[in-house]
């Protein structure tokens, strides 16, 4: 297993790779030669769909932009999620160790608490690491065995033995399924390949809301312990929502919300934006495209486990879910009324990207995009 760094005092890094590696439940069965044909063939795919996504898109990567798609197995997902998450939160962090002090005591309890968190986010990745098909890696450092693009990082991750167990529990062509999954994900690829202002605009947002977290340890472990309190008490299922806020809610200062609902708002139009182009390709591409959409949206909807709702509700994973069908929504309203063209002004500037408000009401931005634009 390659090295994630030296343990840093606030999270000991390679113990939360080794953690959510032993953790990590084993993929579906298959033969050395099927998984090397599954593999070949989400080359194949991913390949293929940057001609279908940027067609459809009329979106033109800057090739000196441009990221490597890698097939992963849950253990490399897992590798390449923990460099990322170390790369976004060093500010964060840095600010909790000079927050802490330097004595000797403090040290130690330091050298504690890290292993914790260390296991404790080796325990949240091995449960992500199953369910997560692929992922536009923004921020992703580059190594030997997980390379990046050349210009700041980014990398397209396939995760094959989820796309193989997912095809199987949904009982439907495994060939249509790997190229669906394929042209959702290369849109999200062409969507920072195509516009480079993107992710450096998302990293300003992210280091503004970490700037503002509040530092003081003791504060921060009573909001965990709220959200823990909140998911221990679960209700009796088919009981109305409380509307609990996730652990990612419960951090949050006034101006933590400014940011996340301006955070919110590009993740929905980036996650709608994809499910968009997945169904205005797919026809064309994918023939089963109306057999998989419809189960794979039962499958979102109805989740699994008890214990998988209560931690998607913690991890605030359904605010993913609703961030797939309120962008999708509103991509749509705003193509069938101003074109993709029209569309693609949104990828111009920060200044035109939705708001949070906008992304329920595209009127509202084309009126002040389209309108200011023309005046």
């Amino acid at each position: 297993m390659t090295s994630i760094g030296a343990p840093s005092g606030m999270v000991d890094w390679n113990l939360a790779v080794a953690t959510a590696t032993r953790l990590v439940r084993p993929g579906p069965e298959v033969s050395r030669d099927e998984a090397r044909a599954v593999v070949a063939e989400l080359r194949r795919h991913a390949k293929a769909s940057e001609e279908h996504v940027r067609g459809f898109t009329r979106l033109a990567t800057d090739e000196a932009h441009d990221t490597p798609v890698l097939v992963v197995d849950r253990p490399g997902w897992v590798r390449a999620n923990v460099a990322g998450f170390r790369e976004i939160l060093k500010p964060l962090l840095d600010k909790l160790e000079e927050r802490r002090g330097g004595s000797a005591g403090n040290a130690v309890l330091g050298a504690v608490g890290g292993k914790v968190t260390g296991v404790e986010l080796g325990m949240l990745l091995s449960f992500l690491s199953s369910r997560v098909l692929g992922q536009y890696e923004t921020f992703a450092p580059a190594t030997r065995e997980l390379p990046a693009g050349a210009n700041g990082g980014g990398r397209l991750l396939l995760v094959a033995p989820n796309i193989v167990h997912v095809e199987r529990e949904l009982d439907v062509d495994p060939h249509d399924f790997r190229l669906w999954v394929c042209l959702h994900e290369e849109t999200h690829r062409t969507q920072f390949t195509a516009v480079p202002w993107l992710r450096d605009h998302l990293e300003g947002e992210i280091q503004s809301f970490l700037a503002e977290t509040d530092v003081d340890p003791m504060t921060v472990l009573e909001r965990v312990r709220e959200a823990a309190q909140t998911l221990a008490g679960g209700r009796p299922e088919g009981e109305e929502d409380d509307g609990g806020r996730s652990l990612v809610e419960l951090v949050q200062t006034p101006a933590q919300r400014e940011v996340l609902g301006r955070l919110t708002a590009v993740m929905s139009l980036l996650e709608g934006h994809a499910d968009f182009v997945m169904d205005g390709v797919g026809p064309a591409v994918v023939p089963s495209v109306g057999e998989i959409r419809e189960k794979f949206q039962q499958r979102r909807a109805k989740g699994a486990s008890r214990l998988d709702l209560a931690l998607r509700k913690l991890l605030g994973l359904d605010a993913k879910l609703r961030q797939y069908r309120d962008g999708e929504r509103f991509v749509r309203a705003v193509v069938e009324e101003c074109g993709m063209d029209g569309f693609n002004r949104v990828w111009t500037s920060p200044n035109t990207l939705p708001t949070k408000s906008e992304i329920s009401a595209p009127a509202d931005w084309i009126a002040r995009v389209h309108r200011k634009t023309e005046s």
